[in-house]
């Protein structure tokens, strides 16, 4: 009987990606915010509207996203969704108090955006060894956190003319963050629907130091041998020097009898002793073999869409 073989653990999610979920609310609170850069919405009414879309949107989409990642091992994408969820609910809490009339204390609001930024920061970096594109997508939100900071000097020393730029790259910075957002949240849900990259993401900008693993390459070279000597010859034996010259492909052969002995004891090939019980003369796949290696190289299993 065929068996799929599996040989990592397997992995048991508890929930499906949430990763979309949590960017889709980001970018639709994003989007209630941007009226106020054109001077549009500055009403109570407005202010509460904003307040209603950063609680629901922005803060619940993204706290819901983060723990459900946490829940699924995700610890990089879960702490930044869920820590970041947090800001987006002061968000509303600072448009529905304005919105009754109460300023909240700009020196605290101060402190809490650099440490923010400094947070973004760190994840910025860490966020490179995932994908071009997320570090753009964490360096926008830094420049977003860093323009708001440089309002605040600027506000605190009367420059309006400054203030009134800065408020305009505020809301670019928040109109590209929904934009960018909304693209990752795009790629994770249509890219493995169509089969094919329709959002593209480019890979990692930095390369992680990897460390030292197991070598397979000998394996794989007297799986890929005795396989297409399978393909010719069905189970007739293939002679154990003739494997070992195969596997150098020209370089001087080395012996297997130990890497052919664990395999047979996993019983993926079987090995023929020589006369007299003498040591092995020669090997073939069986059909536990055949179908390990039809799994792991040819991606047996692995069916489109």
């Amino acid at each position: 009987m065929i068996r799929k073989v599996e040989l990592e653990p397997e992995k048991r999610e508890r929930f499906a990606e949430p990763t979309p979920l949590g960017l889709i609310g980001l970018a639709l609170g994003c989007a209630a915010l941007l009226p106020f850069v054109f001077g549009l919405g500055m009403t109570p009414a407005g202010m509460k509207t904003a307040a209603v879309f950063c609680l629901l949107f922005g803060g619940g989409c993204q706290l819901l996203a983060g723990l459900m990642g946490l829940r699924n091992g995700n610890l990089f994408g879960g702490t930044l969704l869920t820590a970041f969820s947090f800001n987006w609910f002061v968000n509303g809490w600072v448009l529905d108090g304005l919105a009754a009339g109460r300023v909240p204390d700009a020196h605290i609001l101060l402190a809490v955006d650099l440490a923010m930024l400094v947070v973004f920061l760190v994840f910025t970096y860490g966020f490179g060894f995932y994908s071009k594109l997320l570090f753009v997508f964490l360096l926008d939100i830094d420049l977003l956190f860093g323009a708001k900071l440089a309002k605040h000097f600027a506000a605190s020393a009367g420059a309006t003319d400054a203030v009134r730029g800065l408020d305009w790259a505020i809301g670019g910075f928040t109109a590209l963050l929904a934009l960018l957002a909304l693209w990752l949240a795009f790629a994770l849900l249509i890219n493995p629907t169509a089969g094919r990259p329709v959002f593209r993401v480019p890979g990692p900008l930095f390369a992680a130091q990897r460390a030292p693993g197991f070598d397979w390459s000998t394996r794989f070279g007297i799986f890929d041998a005795l396989y297409k000597h399978w393909r010719e010859h069905a189970f007739d034996e293939l002679p154990l020097e003739e494997l070992e010259r195969r596997v150098a492909g020209g370089a001087e052969p080395k012996p297997l009898l130990a890497e052919l002995c664990y395999l047979e004891e996993r019983g993926a090939l079987r090995l023929r002793d020589g006369a007299d019980g003498g040591p092995p003369q020669a090997v073939r796949l069986t059909a536990a073999g055949i179908d390990l290696y039809e799994q792991l190289v040819l991606k047996k299993y692995r069916f489109a869409g």
